[in-house]
């Protein structure tokens, strides 16, 4: 209601051109208006409370800092009520009448010149607020200043191109409140519920409590906002079950600030449980994006590495420049700086956590570090502190007990160049393999690896602190350089010069798609072994190779196959024997001898061939003995 006629005003040059682009283009998501202006009510109400530090005279003193929604389904409006700084005459044409200006940047601004700060701002008021058209045909403001001298006013507008203002006694408490005549194909935003949807969805962490239709709304404080001295292990757990609809107690948690190269407040989480490891699918990035407690994005792109999709929590930063309709980011690289700095603490806090609790990381390792190996097989920039986390069992723990690498080279040898590691299916299959008897006879450690991704990482890692990743199945092993051989059989003769010449000549020529044979110094206790001529070149990756092989119609991976024999073995100077007396049964044998190589190598598929020629060597041989 209104005492004196009301000044038509126009909007500022082009704003029709401008509206258009706000109400048509701008918003992905019609429901934005809602979180618009109630962040411009937070926006106001945390300037009337900042007001308050330093004015005695406040309008209506004792009214409470709180915001109302009220909804009316049946006159199809929205009711938006603040009680904070409100506006005077002036400021709603500067407001309201022009568009992109923004009175919470330029108050902003004001305050950090003062040498003060106040994260509470959200700003972007004048953009924000004429989201309100894309639902609205007619829109109606009506405030009042927080001073004692102050009047009551009510700005209207439909968004054509201009706007009036009148005197008016409709209301005379401080503050702002926006009366919304919504469209009518858009009566679902005056939903009660819909309401209440879309404030938790956006607005969950405005620090003043929100009422829709007098019931107030269940909100969180924005803890990663506070001082983490003031906040207790009880209320970080009821925050991350909160915010991320979660059941369980998170893990630990990671809560800093940073000022350099951005502005940045971060509480992230990790959970208990690796969701992934039952089974449960690829999860999603859960850490949400803020700018100062308003969401901007809950799943953002790229903020943190794809490896780093089982944290949870939330980053706000207000250095971030974002478009006008809040709903992204005009630089991306600035994303890529919080990617790094977030990254890097996290990977800090790892780092503490193996040093200061190693139980606490083991417990954590176990869940989790399948994700820290797809790090180092996908993140260069850090790779170096990846490989610092990573666990391994190895010949010098127990079952089920794990090292490090940084542990594992202060146990190793002088001279030792290389970090030794072998992959198989299980521990004792890798244990019971030929490989690691040089090995087990010298002292010298190896790692076991288990997971199929455990291959790649050693591909991708290449050597730590300057000692290369070497398999241990690897051709050119010259570990005599490393440890002298602590454990022999000095009453075990080896085959003279002739005899392995002669047997390496005939099994070269009866396995003639192989490409090498050779007599071994590393065998102790088993007859042959299939080494590589490629330090990472892996059984795995051999398997998948020869697959490739198959499928381009390539030659056998066999043909690179590098076979070594133990000249002590009784097997193998029987055979330098029965190769000459009874060829066709040497011949068996050879093969047999082959294919048993192949399968402590891990490289036979069809183990057909293997089982029908046992059956015929023990049926030459039962033939012998009868």
């Amino acid at each position: 209601m209104s005492t004196k006629t009301p000044e038509k005003h126009e909007f500022q040059a082009e704003v029709k051109q401008v509206l258009d682009i706000v109400v048509h283009s701008l918003y992905t998501d019609k429901e934005i208006f809602v979180r618009e202006l109630i962040s411009n009510a937070s926006d106001a109400t945390e300037k009337l409370r900042h007001t308050q530090l330093t004015e005695k005279a406040v309008h209506d003193a004792d009214l409470k800092l709180e915001i109302k929604v009220e909804s009316d389904e049946e006159k199809n409006q929205i009711v938006i009520q603040d009680f904070g700084i409100g506006m005077t005459r002036d400021e709603l044409i500067e407001n309201l009448g022009t568009i992109a200006h923004s009175g919470s940047k330029a108050f902003l601004k004001a305050i950090q010149e003062s040498g003060e700060k106040n994260e509470n701002l959200i700003g972007q008021f004048g953009v924000g607020f004429y989201s309100v058209f894309m639902v609205a045909d007619k829109v109606e403001v009506f405030t009042r200043t927080w001073r004692e001298d102050g009047e009551a006013l009510c700005w209207t507008s439909d968004g054509s191109g201009s706007y009036e203002i009148q005197e008016s006694d409709a209301t005379t408490q401080r503050g702002t409140r926006i009366v919304i005549h919504l469209k009518d194909s858009y009566k679902e935003f005056a939903e009660k519920s819909r309401l209440e949807t879309i404030i938790n969805s956006y607005s969950t962490f405005i620090q003043f409590p929100i009422n829709v239709n007098g019931e107030a709304l269940k909100t969180m404080s924005a803890l990663w906002l506070k001082n983490k001295k003031e906040i207790s292990d009880e209320d970080y757990k009821e925050f991350y079950k909160f915010q991320s609809k979660a059941f369980d107690d998170p893990q630990f948690w990671l809560h800093f600030n940073a000022d350099a190269p951005l502005e940045i407040n971060a509480l992230l989480f990790t959970p208990t449980e690796n969701m992934e490891g039952f089974g449960f699918g690829r999860m999603e990035p859960s850490v949400s994006l803020y700018c100062r407690k308003v969401l901007i994005d809950e799943a953002p792109k790229n903020l943190i590495p794809e490896w780093l999709r089982f944290l949870k929590g939330v980053v706000d930063s207000s250095d971030l420049p974002l478009n006008i309709s809040r709903e992204s980011m005009q630089d991306s690289s600035l994303v890529q700086k919080l990617n790094k700095v977030i990254t890097k603490r996290y990977l800090k806090q790892l780092e503490e956590k193996a040093n200061k609790d190693p139980e606490a990381y083991d417990i954590f390792w176990k869940r989790f570090g399948i994700f820290l190996k797809e790090g180092v097989t996908s993140d260069f920039t850090h790779k170096d502190q990846l490989l610092n986390l990573l666990r391994f069992e190895s010949t010098y723990t127990k079952e089920g007990e794990t090292t490090g690498l940084g542990d594992y080279l202060s146990r190793a040898h002088e001279s030792q160049k290389d970090i030794y590691f072998l992959f198989g299916p299980t521990r004792n299959a890798i244990e019971k393999s030929p490989y690691l008897e040089a090995f087990k006879s010298r002292n010298i450690e190896v790692l076991l690896t288990f997971e199929p991704i455990d291959e790649f990482v050693m591909n991708h890692a290449r050597s730590f602190k300057e000692k290369s990743m070497t398999s241990a199945d690897s051709a050119d092993l010259d570990l005599e350089a490393v440890a002298p051989v602590t454990e022999t059989d000095s009453k075990t003769e080896a085959l003279n010069p002739e005899s392995e010449q002669s047997l390496c000549e005939f099994l070269k020529t009866t396995l003639s798609d192989i490409k090498e044979v050779s007599t071994s110094t590393r065998l102790i206790n088993s007859p042959a072994m299939i080494v590589n001529g490629d330090k990472m070149m892996t059984a795995q990756m051999k398997k998948m190779m020869k697959a490739m092989q198959k499928a381009d119609g390539m030659p056998d991976a066999d043909a690179s196959i590098h076979l070594e024999v133990n000249p002590k073995h009784p097997l193998i100077k029987n055979l330098a024997t029965l190769h000459t007396s009874k060829p066709e049964l040497a011949e068996l044998i050879a093969r047999q001898i082959l294919d048993t190589a192949r399968v402590s190598a891990g490289l036979i598929e069809d183990p057909t061939e293997l089982v029908e020629r046992n059956y015929k060597i023990m049926e030459q041989l039962s033939e012998t003995v009868s």
